[in-house]
């Protein structure tokens, strides 16, 4: 047999996988919850989304693709990992293009900044939630010019103006509806047809919107349900071999003793791969690489960072925090409005290093020949992989295939290619293709975290209470310095301060940054990035300030609110949708929090309880939500209420910490997810308007955790100042 494995051949039992079980026993749900056939809308297995299978007549720009037989395939520029963008830019091109949104397949595209770029980020990567943002534009204009050449095709060939025409459900009819042409017809003739330029082609009014703002199906669901999706980690190559790996616990270590032997002595086990920094087993099957690993009973030179603590961290970022830093905004005099407070306020916050976690460990599947290299992953940066790939092997990128996957669970970790550069590094040592993967303890032990935040804040109150100063100092490390420096301007990480204040008015306001860079630690992007740790930072504080100015939460930022219609309608259907003001039991509060992130708006109320033991139970989450044109509304409620799943976790359990160097969580029984029985009912309330889409995968992540801390507060009058929280220090005194 040649080739990678096919879902065909998974399906028809020529090849066993795991999913068996589940595609026998999702068949029927898989129907029930598509209300449709179970046929895959992808156009190929996804182990197999590679350009050169992405052929059709009709090929007006990088995206679409119609094939003589009709079959609409979108050449997806975003990776999918769960967020909904197959369906939601399906949905975009659908629209425009005239076609129902099950008559479209789906395949990835390959890695190309030229056609595929973000427009946020410049580079082909999917995050920073902006992935309908970005695409908003460019794949309504793709349908748009794909209708217009078919119509005109059409209408030559009935030699009638193209403007008595029309397009619907993926055929043409002339104006009295007599004669018609389908898609598939008017391919090869439309392909002839000069391309007009996109900015030219009349996009749709919104109010024409046939299929924009509908909750639409997801296209994805069936595959998921049935088993039938392929993830990276289920590349299967003929001839493949399975590597297992250790890395070295601490950061700038290397492998000082290996007994390869042992390993070598357990069956199936083919080789043992020493690059320094990690040791690789590769084996027939993962099962035997597992226990060569094992029986390899590896020591460690930890180099210099084997002496590193958490606590040393925090005492660095302490320090250097006591620092003056580069200024983000300086608006006014805030020093003036501080020593002339009636009342002044200072605080101390921290968050801590934070995992992804995702259910999907990495993995990476390499074929390293003398001249190209196929890679076999689920990644979020396309572009980079390959950059960083090309600058390992020498090859040019022509020669590197990235063959990209549904993604089970990026949040910001498959932004990073090191799994990749590792995966390749070992390929280099194994002839013909190798799966690397990582287990569980590999994935947490060795991610690259959230970094930690230490942030120094004060403001001053005049006599009526109302905040006249803010001053918000931000000590961490920078993200941005590293993977896009044009976010790194003048010494400040722009995505670090981002959301340092909120959308409030305020007359004096000076925020600064100061890096620190942590040692023995790498750090990355974190579902939610900056606004994770900012608005937890800021929306605590303005409670802080609420209250001191004896004033209720949800009032006192109403009224700084009032040039802001957009933030102050969420603030306001949140708080009414919840109950705001309604008596609670002893021991049970409700907070609130508003922001602007990511282009939407967004305020949360939290409903807790919690017990004379300290512990939280989260009872209840509101969510208001304003993120503009709403492309798919079962795609925002999902979003929201997998984003508050994701900051609750870390709000009440998520820390990553270090002894001797090492991370001390290893597995999902000491880096916790939120359990079932913790998760709260969540409420999604949409404000629906015609403003330009914003992004919503990340923004529910980082509202969440200070409706939640204003809520112990309301609850205990305890006030908690950072992350995750302790629930020794809310044990009731009596």
């Amino acid at each position: 047999m040649k080739g990678p494995i096919t879902r065909e051949q998974i399906v028809d039992g020529t090849a066993m996988s795991r999913r068996a079980l589940l595609q026998g026993a999702g068949l029927l749900l898989g129907f029930a919850l598509t209300g449709a056939s179970t046929e895959s809308v992808f156009a190929a297995p996804a182990s197999r989304v590679v350009e050169n299978e992405v052929t059709g007549a009709f090929a007006p720009n990088g995206f679409i693709r119609i094939n003589p037989t009709g079959g609409v395939t979108l050449v997806m520029p975003m990776a999918e990992m769960g967020q909904g963008v197959y369906t939601a830019l399906s949905m975009l091109l659908a629209e425009e293009l005239e076609v129902k949104l099950d008559q479209i397949q789906v395949q990835h595209a390959p890695a190309n900044d030229t056609l595929y770029a973000n427009s946020f980020l410049h580079i082909q990567t999917t995050g920073a939630s902006s992935s309908v943002r970005a695409f908003w534009t460019p794949l309504r204009q793709a349908g748009a010019v794909g209708r217009n050449l078919l119509i005109a095709a059409a209408a030559k060939c009935w030699n009638v103006d193209p403007a008595t025409c029309r397009a619907k459900d993926g055929v043409v009819f002339d104006a009295s509806a007599s004669k018609h042409l389908t898609y598939g017809a008017l391919a090869k003739a439309a392909a002839k047809l000069p391309v007009p330029p996109a900015a030219n082609v009349k996009l749709k009014d919104p109010k024409d919107f046939a299929l924009i703002g509908t909750r639409a199906k997801r296209v994805d669901s069936s595959i998921k349900v049935d088993g039938r999706a392929l993830y990276g980690i289920d590349t299967r190559l003929p001839g493949m071999k399975v590597a297992a790996v250790a890395i070295s616990p601490v950061l700038g270590g290397k492998a000082k003793t290996v007994d390869e032997k042992a390993a070598l002595a357990v069956k199936g086990v083919r080789q043992v791969i020493n690059i320094d920094e990690a040791v690789a087993v590769v084996a027939d099957h993962f099962g035997a690489a597992k226990k060569g690993l094992k029986a390899a009973i590896i020591t460690w030179d930890d180099g210099p960072n084997g002496k590193i603590s958490n606590a040393d961290i925090v005492k660095q970022l302490e320090e250097e925090s006591q620092k003056p830093g580069a200024v983000a905004r300086n608006d006014g005099d805030a020093g003036k409005a501080l020593a002339k407070a009636a009342q002044r306020l200072d605080a101390i916050y921290q968050v801590p290093f934070l995992a992804h976690a995702a259910m999907e460990p990495m993995n990476c599947t390499v074929h390293l020949q003398k001249h190209r290299c196929d890679i076999w992953v689920g990644t979020q940066a396309m572009a980079l992989t390959q950059s960083l790939v090309v600058e390992l092997t020498g090859l040019s990128k022509d020669a590197i295939k990235i063959h990209n996957h549904l993604i089970g669970g990026g949040f910001g970790r498959r932004l990073e290619a090191d799994g990749t550069v590792l995966a390749v590094k070992i390929a280099k040592h194994v002839d013909g293709p190798v799966k690397v993967i990582w287990s569980r303890e590999e994935d947490i032990q060795h991610d690259m975290y959230r970094p930690y935040y230490f942030d120094r804040l004060s403001a001053a109150l005049d006599a009526a209470g109302k905040p006249i100063a803010w001053t918000h100092r931000i000590a961490g490390s920078s993200i941005t310095a590293r993977y896009i420096p044009s976010w790194f301007k003048d010494g400040v990480d722009l995505d670090a301060v981002e959301c340092a204040v909120g959308p409030y008015a305020l007359p004096n306001i000076h925020v600064d940054y100061v890096r620190v860079e942590p040692p023995g630690v790498r750090t990355a992007f974190w579902r939610g990035v900056g606004p994770t740790h900012n608005v937890f930072v800021v929306e605590s504080f303005m409670d802080e300030l609420s209250h001191a100015a004896k004033q209720d939460p949800v009032a006192y930022r109403k009224e700084l609110l009032s040039h802001n219609p957009r933030a102050l309608a969420v603030l306001s259907l949140a708080a009414e949708k919840a109950g705001w003001g309604s008596q609670l039991p002893a021991r049970n509060g409700r907070g609130i929090s508003v922001q602007f992130a990511f282009g939407s708006y967004l305020s949360a109320v939290a409903e807790v309880e919690v017990a004379a033991d300290g512990s939280v139970k989260v009872k209840r989450i509101v969510c208001a939500v304003d993120c503009g044109m709403c492309v798919n509304p079962d795609t925002v409620e999902a979003q929201v209420q997998g984003g508050t799943i994701f900051g609750l976790s870390a709000a009440l359990h998520g820390s990553i910490t270090f002894k001797d160097g090492r991370v001390e969580q290893s597995n999902f029984d000491s880096y916790l997810p939120m359990r079932i029985d913790e998760v709260p009912v969540v409420e999604t309330h949409l404000i629906r308007n015609a403003e330009a889409p914003g992004g919503i995968g990340e923004a529910p992540t980082a509202i969440v955790s200070a409706a939640v801390t204003n809520a112990i507060f309301a609850a205990t009058g305890k006030r908690v100042r950072s992350l995750p929280i302790d629930t020794d220090s809310l044990k009731s005194s009596s």
